[in-house]
């Protein structure tokens, strides 16, 4: 079955929790609501480590800055992402909408009962590098906006609606071949190592910017290469390194594991290995992909198969009811947004400048990549 569940407007609002404290510098106020710099970056990195990016360091191993263009595309949606909640946070407030003891068992249960086991909810929290804190701060707003939507409308999903939606469907049950697979990153990206070197030295000639640009590819790789002697000599001493060496954080904190994922999930230098694999084992040589050089290990794979309707119902309503709650949002956002008095305090955050950034940096970085094919 395809991730029906990854709905990038729930992760957004349902599923992410967000504090409007006045602590820290104020970037955009909405009505009488400062979203600090500080929340943003707390948001720009869980987006991050939440996206492809995460397989290759995530939000640590992110180039945070406008000369980057990524980094510009995720800027302008998390600013527009945290605007929402704003407006959201401050309808809760206003309709008088609080959150329960009960309220919060109930929904806990209710995650329990749908990964089988309090354990097994532990576990998928730590591959996916979530807090308690974090985990706890997001079921609380997720109840929130719960109960802001059965305010407004009441949602039900039948066993009839949910059947229809599965006949109606086939292609979304039927799941790709996956692996299992753990990896050991050395960061070698060209433009980010002539992004570093540019920043220290601005008026560096084209020669002089190359052989600096080749003397730490070369350094690099040499790590890369002593690391995977050490892991092929000692494959148990997999893990201990990948925490201790890995520029990919986000996955070295789980000892380089990336979970289970389908071939295009991944770029294809890293895919093409990991698919030929077989599970515990690790590839005995170095797979270069954009990202840099990578030790792969996989421990498991999935066959491609269809998941029945018994085994995708729970899932198919629960994606339902967030399709309609998602859409009640969006028409009281809709309608808040019209009403909304947004002032962008930080003008770097200002939806028009940061398109008008976002077109001079590409010609920058188009600019750069000339010279370095010099």
């Amino acid at each position: 079955m395809k991730k029906i569940l990854t709905v990038a407007a729930l992760s957004a609002i349902l599923l992410s929790g967000c504090s409007f404290m006045h602590f820290g510098k104020g970037i955009i106020k909405v009505n009488d609501i400062i979203i600090t710099k500080s929340e943003f970056d707390r948001a720009i990195d869980k987006e991050l480590d939440n996206s492809m990016f995460k397989a290759f360091g995530g939000a640590s191993n992110f180039v945070k800055s406008d000369d980057n263009l990524m980094y510009l595309i995720f800027k302008e949606k998390v600013s527009s992402e945290l605007i929402v909640k704003a407006l959201l946070e401050s309808e809760i407030e206003k309709r008088g909408i609080k959150v329960t003891d009960d309220d919060i068992k109930n929904e806990m249960k209710s995650i329990i009962d749908k990964v089988g086991s309090k354990e097994e909810l532990n576990k998928l929290l730590k591959s996916r590098g979530v807090t308690n804190d974090e985990f706890n701060a997001d079921l609380k707003m997720q109840i929130k906006m719960k109960k802001l939507v059965d305010s407004i409308e009441k949602i039900n999903i039948s066993d009839a609606e949910t059947l229809k939606y599965y006949n109606e469907n086939p292609a979304q049950f039927k799941h790709e071949e996956q692996v299992r697979a753990s990896h050991i990153l050395v960061a070698s990206d060209t433009l980010s190592i002539i992004r570093d070197i540019k920043k220290k030295n601005k008026n560096i000639e084209v020669d002089e910017l190359n052989k600096k640009v080749e003397a730490i590819q070369a350094e690099r790789k040499n790590k890369a290469e002593t690391l995977l002697k050490e892991v092929l000599a000692n494959p148990d001493s997999f893990e201990k390194i990948a925490s201790k060496e890995s520029d990919d954080k986000a996955s070295g904190e789980r000892g380089g594991e990336l979970g289970y994922f389908p071939r295009k999930t991944m770029v294809k230098e890293f895919s093409d290995v990991a698919f030929s694999m077989k599970p515990n084992t690790i590839y005995d040589k170095l797979v270069v992909t954009p990202y840099g050089y990578h030790i792969i290990k996989v421990t498991d794979r999935i066959e491609p198969g269809t998941t029945p309707y018994a085994k995708a119902k729970g899932d198919i309503k629960f994606y339902m009811e967030t399709q309609a709650q998602m859409k009640v949002l969006k028409n009281l956002t809709d309608g808040l947004m019209k009403t909304a008095n947004i002032e962008y305090i930080d003008s770097s955050f200002d939806p028009a400048n940061i398109n008008k950034k976002a077109m001079q940096t590409s010609k920058e970085n188009s600019k750069t990549k000339q010279d370095g094919d010099k």
